[in-house]
């Protein structure tokens, strides 16, 4: 790889609990990539229109509210209307084992709930990248 992996990573709606979304920006940094975080209250386009400005290789979203099921099938249709389809759409929160199965069946990535261990995260975008992101 030519340069780092970018992430970016979002809260979206009105989920106000960023500490797990800065927590985990902190550890991709310290992992040598490098992170966009949007603050708080962002939409699904808003969302998509900086991972586009941004030129990321990753999309994590980190959700608290119990609006998984919205959120991420709307960004990874607007992902897909923007072409941005080699760009990984993962996350995580509160999201129940069966709602993880469905997003995942829609083409969302792994989401990892509460007390993952952050290299298995580190781990998963950086096999992703190596994978499905050429530069």
């Amino acid at each position: 790889m030519n340069r780092p992996i970018r992430v970016l990573i979002a809260k979206v709606g009105l989920d106000g609990h960023d500490r797990g979304a800065k927590v985990i920006a902190s550890f991709l940094r310290d992992a040598g990539m490098e992170v966009i975080y949007t603050g708080l209250r962002q939409t699904p386009e808003m969302v998509v229109n900086t991972a586009l400005q941004e030129d990321v290789d990753v999309v994590g979203v980190s959700i608290l509210s119990g609006a998984h099921n919205t959120v991420f099938p709307k960004i990874i249709t607007l992902m897909k209307e923007k072409g941005l389809n080699d760009v990984l759409l993962t996350g995580g929160g509160i999201i129940p084992a069966k709602d993880m199965e469905n997003l995942s069946k829609q083409g969302v990535g792994k989401l990892f709930p509460p007390g993952t261990d952050t290299k298995e995260i580190v781990d998963y975008i950086t096999e992703y990248v190596k994978d499905h992101r050429d530069f």
